[in-house]
């Protein structure tokens, strides 16, 4: 048996399944759906959010200690006691560390025995002079004798100042054999334990990082630069230029503080200044070396349009959205972006106030199709209480 279809069967089954799609595109089509008696597809839609705006420049650092110290050993000698826990927190004066002070100590009492003898000399001296006044009126000693007294006073007095230097020396470094913090900070670990040997000046015991302020630090570009200089020239930024900064796993910029300079010069081979800020960090969270986001203002206050990202399409590189005219239809509609404000993207062109942005459901909708919407407020909008009437 021939399974085969005849062939002029074959071309009638052709030509009913042809009009068959000519008639079902004929009765499709006018509600836009493509289904014929079936309504268009549910969507969302909200209104763009009107909020005053100042344009802001955003940039990646890093987090910088104020202060940094190595400390070190002044004098030399075997370290006999470590007085701190690693990685804690000091105060400017805190004990930290104690060299064996006892040859020191005895190079003191040695010295203070010189100043003895000095000053003992000292007084002879001035007695010799003064015996040797009265015998030089009546010309008992001669003028020659009485100036060699009068000079041996005063070499006297000299061996006493530099027997007073040998004792402030001595004790100075019985006074380095406590090292103390000289800043207040956060200590590293002990980079040498005790009975170990320190070569004064040279061996490094610990490191201190101070904790609050810290200092942030970003390259900004030449445009960026420019804008801010104009900024101060045309006198519209007085004060201190505000900034505010993010670690890696925070939402927003919750850290605020300020800008406080600008290398002089721009790095000719980047086409980048560098930049220093100033943030509080009273918890002590934030630590040198951190990964930041700083914000920078860079212009005056606006009155813009925000959406949400959801509502916003690509179409060969470009961004639109879809507005739900008056008679329910879908509109394709170019726009042009800016950052994110506070959760939602500035609009800087394509839309009004008025404007019914498809914000849920963008995916099944195509251009001039009808479509039931339904007014919500803006996805994202934290300042949103309900939604939109």
């Amino acid at each position: 048996m021939n399974d085969k279809i005849h062939p002029r069967l074959r071309v009638a089954l052709y030509s009913l399944v042809a009009v068959g799609l000519l008639q079902l595109d004929a009765c499709g089509g006018r509600d836009g759906t493509g289904m014929p008696g079936l309504p268009g597809p549910k969507v969302e839609v909200s209104q763009p959010v009107q909020r005053e705006i100042i344009e802001t420049d955003e940039y990646t650092g890093r987090l910088q200690a104020v202060e940094s110290v190595e400390v070190r050993a002044r004098v030399s000698g075997y370290l006999k006691q470590i007085l701190f826990t690693d990685g804690s927190r000091v105060k400017r004066g805190d004990l930290l560390f104690v060299i064996d002070p006892r040859p020191y100590v005895a190079q003191l009492q040695q010295a203070q025995a010189g100043l003895a003898r000095a000053k003992s000399k000292l007084k002879l001296a001035q007695n010799d002079l003064q015996r040797a006044e009265s015998p030089l009126k009546e010309q008992a000693i001669s003028e020659e004798e009485y100036d060699t007294r009068r000079q041996s006073l005063i070499q006297a007095m000299a061996d006493v100042e530099s027997a007073k230097a040998s004792v402030d020396l001595a004790q100075l470094n019985v006074d380095f054999t406590q090292i103390r913090s000289p800043i207040d900070g956060r200590i590293s670990r002990k980079l040498i334990t005790e009975g170990n040997l320190v070569t004064a000046d040279s061996t490094v015991l610990a490191g201190i990082v101070s904790v609050d302020p810290m200092y942030l630090y970003f390259d900004a570009d030449e445009r960026s630069l420019l804008k801010y200089r104009r900024l101060e020239i045309d006198g519209k930024r007085k004060n201190a230029i505000p900034i505010e900064m993010a670690l890696m796993d925070e939402q927003g910029f919750p850290h605020h503080g300020y800008l406080d300079y600008m290398d002089p010069q721009v790095n000719a081979d980047m086409g980048t200044v560098r930049a220093r800020g100033v943030v509080a960090n009273p918890d002590g969270l934030l630590e040198p070396g951190l990964f930041i986001r700083a914000r920078v203002p860079g212009g005056s206050r606006y009155q813009g349009l925000l959406i949400s990202d959801r509502a916003i399409a690509m179409d060969q590189g470009k961004k639109y959205v879809m507005v739900v005219t008056a008679d329910n239809r879908a509109d394709y509609r170019p726009i042009t972006t800016g950052r994110l404000h506070e959760g939602l993207r500035i609009v800087s062109g394509g839309l009004s106030p008025e404007d019914w942005v498809i914000v849920n459901g963008l995916q099944f909708v195509r251009p001039g199709a009808q479509v039931e919407a339904a007014r919500t407020a803006m996805p994202g909008d934290r300042s949103a209480t309900g939604a939109a009437q």
